[in-house]
């Protein structure tokens, strides 16, 4: 059994250990009819998995250094997605990425988490639709699970989450549990804040 953690917290991934390779999964349910999703609309709520891959500064240095359902894995294959989930139905992981921490390029200091709602703005969808999302890391070798944040807090209005990030301590890698809704209406503008 993992540890789950708590909005802000952050934990040591790799330290003491031989982990390299881990699975990155992240979830979400639809509202249930006649709670809050009869009110809006019955249009499935498209949910997407990102991640950036930044430098010291915090920025994206190139543009394949963004992982998502376009481009599904970096040019060092240190980080692979698992494809696009449409409608976040179903039990488990919606969205897995598969990241090998010793194939990160040197100068890739941060990895962090997204899932924005594709067309959030035409389709009049936020995140007060969503329930029960979380992001997990799972220990490939054995499939256990060594950690998991829900996110618990109400981010009605918000159209994107940065869920969590994996960055560098020296030499360890370390997980921080974000949880920060944004008002981004897509992945572009997302990336902005990071150019």
């Amino acid at each position: 059994m993992g540890i789950n953690l708590q909005k802000g917290q952050r934990i040591d991934l790799t330290k003491g250990t031989s982990i390299s390779r881990i699975l990155v999964g992240l979830g979400w349910d639809p509202v249930k009819p006649g709670l809050l999703r009869g009110l809006f609309n019955n249009v499935n709520i498209d949910c997407d998995a990102s991640v950036l891959m930044l430098d010291a500064n915090g920025k994206i240095t190139r543009k394949e250094h963004i992982v998502y359902f376009g481009n599904l894995k970096s040019p060092c294959n240190s980080v692979v997605h698992s494809g696009d989930n449409l409608t976040g139905q179903g039990e488990g992981d919606d969205e897995q990425i598969n990241v090998d921490l010793s194939r990160v390029p040197a100068d890739v200091q941060k990895l962090v988490f997204i899932v924005n709602i594709y067309d959030c703005a035409a389709r009049k969808q936020d995140f007060g639709m969503i329930q029960n999302a979380f992001i997990r890391i799972v220990n490939p070798q054995n499939n256990e699970e060594m950690l998991k944040y829900s996110l618990t807090d109400n981010y009605a209005g918000k159209t994107a989450l940065m869920v969590g990030e994996i960055y560098r301590y020296q030499t360890d890698w370390k997980f921080a549990a974000i949880g920060e809704g944004t008002n981004d209406f897509g992945l572009k503008d997302i990336v902005m804040r990071y150019q």
